[in-house]
């Protein structure tokens, strides 16, 4: 699917593409409503009322920021993820990619919108930094992906070709926003959450693992 000579940098998201969305999922839809009503001692109809509101800041930085929720909420965002952080996991076969990314020698950055405090939490738990070149994160350049100034951010940060670049993110806005951008080799993820059906990414190539990549398959 891949010729790899052509590729000089790869883009790598995190949660829902190298980390199994399920933590995320959970964290924020069930969680984390849960523990807000049980905290501020509100009737269970409440929990409604925060998921709406969790999803009404989607696609922005707001939505990626644990300060932001911390302070809108009235709790401890990471303390309270960190009740259920023995959810955070890799996905099926991220590792071994990640293991012949690092052999191959493409340039390997983490490009992500987790803001530092949730890179904190997850990049100790997963490893991840072992294998990466450079992380950038939403939070660093003031932009989510979703916007083109993350993109302009993160070239000027790290050069990269757009023509020479893969990207992979299971997030199809974000995936427009890259194809808006210029970055010529992008892929999807047809099943970020463990836990969730499938999804259809109509615009663009989705894997179903990472082994549909490498020379050999």
């Amino acid at each position: 699917m891949i010729e790899w000579s052509e590729i000089d940098t790869v883009l790598l998201d995190m949660d829902g593409t190298l980390l199994d969305l399920h933590f995320d999922s959970h964290f924020w839809l069930e969680h984390l409503p849960r523990r807000y009503v049980e905290l501020h001692q509100l009737d269970e109809a409440s929990q409604d009322t925060i998921r709406a509101r969790i999803i009404g800041e989607q696609g922005t930085l707001n939505w990626y920021s644990l300060a932001y929720w911390s302070r809108e909420l009235g709790v401890d965002i990471v303390a309270l993820k960190r009740e259920v952080q023995h959810l955070i996991g890799l996905r099926g076969d991220a590792l071994d990619f990640l293991t012949w990314l690092k052999q191959a020698h493409p340039r390997v950055i983490l490009a992500t919108n987790a803001d530092r405090a949730s890179l904190a939490l997850k990049l100790p738990l997963t490893g991840l930094e072992n294998y990466l070149d450079a992380i950038i994160s939403s939070e660093d350049v003031g932009a989510a992906k979703e916007e083109q100034a993350f993109w302009s951010a993160l070239q000027a940060l790290e050069p990269f070709d757009p023509a020479r670049t893969l990207f992979i993110d299971d997030n199809p806005h974000v995936l427009a926003s890259a194809r808006t951008f210029g970055i010529r080799y992008l892929m999807g993820i047809k099943q970020p959450d463990s836990q969730r059906p499938e999804k259809a990414l109509e615009e663009f190539v989705a894997l179903d693992r990472f082994a549909q990549l490498l020379p050999h398959a």
